[in-house]
């Protein structure tokens, strides 16, 4: 999968706190490169009102944005996303039942190598962001696979609790042909 003057694009995706962070900025670690960080939480922990379709239009404009500098850091190499734009378009269509064509556009145009869905067998750990526990992580969980399906990316599940979690992303990895 990495090619010479190629960025290998990998997204850790997957329904609330079920560990995404820590495994990109594990995974990250591992292959000593960059990981791109969770735009939405940040601006919607500093918004100080609810979020509006208009504020979801702004961090998908921005996702793209920091999509393309962190691509201009590493140049060559393997970038990991914490979340990306399918859990933006999937956000879209829950909350406000549409989502603007152009963020399907991109999704279509990107060149994401492999996406992690992170399983749900981490325990739901409220807080003032997450609005999704119970049953409807499970929907959520469903909803992104089949995006990326419907896109055509490859994906993975990846499970386990602590380094195994770490150890079984590294095993897809490598069953998708990145090995250290």
């Amino acid at each position: 999968m990495l090619t010479e003057n190629r960025i290998t694009r990998i997204v850790i995706t997957g329904p609330e706190s079920t560990g995404k962070t820590e495994l990109a900025q594990a995974l990250a670690d591992k292959w000593k490169t960059v990981w791109i960080p969770e735009y939405a939480r940040f601006y919607v922990e500093n918004l100080g009102r609810p979020y509006s379709y208009d504020d979801v239009i702004r961090i998908a404009k921005y996702q793209i944005t920091q999509e393309a500098e962190y691509a201009s850091r590493i140049g060559n190499g393997i970038l990991f996303y914490d979340t990306w734009l399918i859990i933006t378009k999937v956000w879209f269509d829950l909350v406000f039942g549409k989502c603007p064509e152009w963020v399907s556009d991109h999704i279509r145009s990107s060149k994401i190598d492999l996406f992690l869905v992170c399983a749900t067998d981490l325990p739901w750990i409220s807080d003032p962001v997450r609005e999704n526990g119970g049953d409807k992580r499970e929907e959520l969980f469903g909803l992104y696979c089949d995006e990326i399906r419907s896109f055509g990316f490859n994906y993975e599940i990846v499970g386990g609790i602590g380094n195994l979690r770490v150890e079984n992303a590294m095993k897809a990895l490598s069953r998708n042909g990145l090995n250290m």
